[in-house]
């Protein structure tokens, strides 16, 4: 199955959710690194800046892999991936934050109202823009949305 997915997104360039890992909904209400990297290629800063230790690759060329369980939730992997492959998700109530890498312009600000993205960029609805990070080369946004649309939203357009 997982050739089978990797070959459709290199046909497509869209990820499908249904080949991912993903976390219980327990563990979504307290928080998860979501990874959804699919290069089996020599990398793994994720693995080295995660300060909990809960990223994993069994080899370099591994896909790495999160102890959802253990996860912080810190998003320091999220601007660190080159592959801006790694988003943090956590649900509370009836509204989902998802921390995303963000790498165009303009930059949102804080209470900023963009638009919510899926893997396709399709439009799904307005996102509120509740933490800006430029700390690192990629910034890291953390947006508000529907609890619906967690494992969806995947970028922003402002």
């Amino acid at each position: 199955m997982e050739v089978l997915h990797i070959k459709n997104y290199e046909k497509t360039g869209v990820l499908s959710i249904r080949n991912l890992r993903l976390p219980t909904d327990d563990q979504l209400k307290k928080g998860v690194a979501i990874i959804e990297c699919v290069q089996e290629i020599p990398c793994n800063p994720c693995v080295a800046v995660c300060p909990v230790n809960v990223i994993s690759m069994e080899g370099i060329n591994d896909l790495p892999k999160v102890d959802f369980n253990k996860c912080t939730s810190c998003r320091q992997c999220v601007g660190i991936c080159p592959g801006l492959a790694i988003f943090v998700v956590k649900v509370k109530e009836e509204k989902a934050l998802i921390t995303l890498p963000y790498e165009f312009l303009p930059i949102p600000k804080v209470g900023d109202i963009v638009t919510a993205l899926d893997r396709e960029g399709n439009s799904k609805g307005d996102a509120k823009v509740v933490k800006v990070n430029q700390k690192e080369k990629t910034i890291v946004i953390t947006i508000e949305v529907s609890k619906d649309l967690a494992m969806k939203v995947r970028n922003i357009r402002v």
